[in-house]
């Protein structure tokens, strides 16, 4: 089981890499056309219909779709569009559905985000502490992802595109590794007591879907 999901992770890994690469190519290095926008569009597209129909949000899984087949019609009809336009939609739009998918769940009433993923991780566990901490972790997401789509709109309006491709394309996914980086070592140099998951308990967990379990808190004791 173990060496299986390693291998999904790598297999993932290799996959947005090979995405990154060539939806920069695509911007950067060829002739700006619709098909090349449905290219570079339709996986991450898919991505948020996946996630949005696994999290319950079914109009923004929808919505997901119906740009899919918007896409491939403008594609078919030859209707000429802004591509340069249509990337800046896709990163800005993304990323701010992320922050929207992060923050909507800092409700009151409402249980983190990634508290729930620390709740399936830890089957259904959670020291006080921990419920606090990450809840800070859910607003510090929102807070990157809505930092995310300022940048890009602001390189977008004074930058030249390449500059603007290189953030969208090379940039963000860098600092989004960072940042998952940053989080993990602050975690446990913060709260030593937690106790220890990894990528692969996190994936496993959002794999195994449903509903979270509803939080209960344990004693601290230090590990």
């Amino acid at each position: 089981m173990q060496v299986r999901l390693a291998a999904r992770i790598v297999a993932m890994a290799l996959a947005g890499i090979a995405y990154v690469v060539g939806s920069h190519w695509l911007m950067t290095q060829t002739q700006a056309t619709v098909w090349n926008v449905t290219a570079v569009l339709t996986p991450m597209l898919v991505v948020v219909a996946i996630g949005a129909w696994r999290s319950g949000q079914r109009m923004a899984g929808a919505g997901a779709a119906l740009g899919i087949a918007a896409l491939c019609g403008l594609a078919v009809m030859g209707v000429k569009v802004s591509t340069h336009a249509l990337y800046l939609a896709q990163h800005a739009g993304f990323n701010s559905f992320l922050a929207v998918v992060f923050g909507s769940t800092l409700r009151t009433g409402h249980t983190a985000l990634i508290t729930t993923l620390a709740l399936r991780v830890h089957g259904g566990r959670l020291m006080p502490a921990q419920i606090v901490y990450t809840r800070h972790v859910t607003l510090a997401w929102t807070i990157f992802f809505i930092g995310i789509v300022f940048t890009s709109v602001a390189l977008y309006v004074t930058a030249n595109f390449d500059t603007w491709a290189v953030f969208a394309n090379l940039v963000t996914p860098l600092a989004v590794a960072m940042m998952f980086g940053c989080e993990y070592l602050i975690r446990y140099r913060l709260h030593p007591e937690f106790e220890r998951s990894s990528i692969s308990d996190a994936l496993r967990a959002y794999r195994n879907g449903g509903k979270a379990p509803a939080p209960s808190t344990r004693c601290n004791s230090a590990s």
